[in-house]
């Protein structure tokens, strides 16, 4: 399993994948799960992938393989808006499942989930949830993040605290500490952590980091996180008929 986050907002688009895949507790390998598809000043495309890593390494691999065909429905290149875009993720995810799952199936879960974020020139910067079946939401204003994947621990953070007037900096932060609170929770999400930072109207895909488990910005955002929480916690009001320690 893994963790894949999309937020979505004026600014711009923070994607963020971890990079553990495991097959058994005692298979765990280190995979990046983030692929960005350029076009220069015309184009930038990224997609998140969770689930079965046969699969998804099918469809990214297959997507490649048609850039620059001019294919409509099969050519990230071709695609005129983001929603195409979207539409022919799903329709190779479709495909792939189709022809691998039934193979897979005895063995194992062959479905997959995808995130997919971007803007094409002429169209908004968009994000997109694509599940399993190869249907997809879009995030908005009201809903400006997309997760999957192991979503549920690091949701809350995300639920309080962004909002449309949330920085592209500050949502960088709230995506790591996100991961951060996914990851004590979860064995199956770790470090290395790759993140996108987006720019509406840049069309540049280069603002990719990587955060390693002994990455020094990583490491110290967590502890103060958690020393600024702890210390919150000690200034709330004592409970109705709890004394305070003297």
């Amino acid at each position: 399993m893994t963790y894949c986050l999309g937020i979505l907002l004026p600014e711009g688009l923070v994607l963020a994948s971890d990079s553990r895949s495991n097959a058994g507790v005692d298979h765990l390998t280190t995979v990046r799960k983030l692929n960005v598809f350029e076009n220069g000043g015309e184009r930038m495309i990224c997609l998140l992938s969770a689930g079965n890593l046969a699969t998804t390494q099918s469809i990214v691999a297959m997507l490649k393989e048609e850039i620059g065909t001019g294919t409509v429905g099969r050519d990230l290149f071709a695609a005129r808006s983001m929603f195409r875009v979207a539409q022919t993720v799903g329709d190779m995810m479709r495909e792939i499942i189709t022809r691998d799952g039934p193979f897979v199936q005895p063995y194992g879960d062959p479905n997959c989930s995808l995130v997919v974020g971007g803007q094409i020139n002429g169209d908004r910067h968009r994000l997109f949830e694509i599940y399993s079946a190869g249907n997809f939401v879009e995030a908005s204003s009201r809903t400006p993040f997309v997760q999957t994947g192991e979503l549920k621990y690091g949701k809350p953070i995300l639920d309080r605290a962004l909002d449309e007037k949330t920085t592209l900096a500050e949502a960088a932060k709230l995506a790591l500490l996100s991961f951060d609170a996914t990851i004590r929770s979860n064995l199956s999400v770790q470090a290395p952590i790759d993140m996108l930072l987006y720019r509406t109207g840049s069309f540049d895909g280069s603002n990719l980091r990587k955060f390693n488990r002994d990455d020094d910005y990583w490491h110290e955002l967590r502890r103060q996180y958690g020393d600024g929480l702890m210390d919150l916690v000690r200034s709330l009001p004592p409970l109705p008929g709890i004394d305070s320690p003297a």
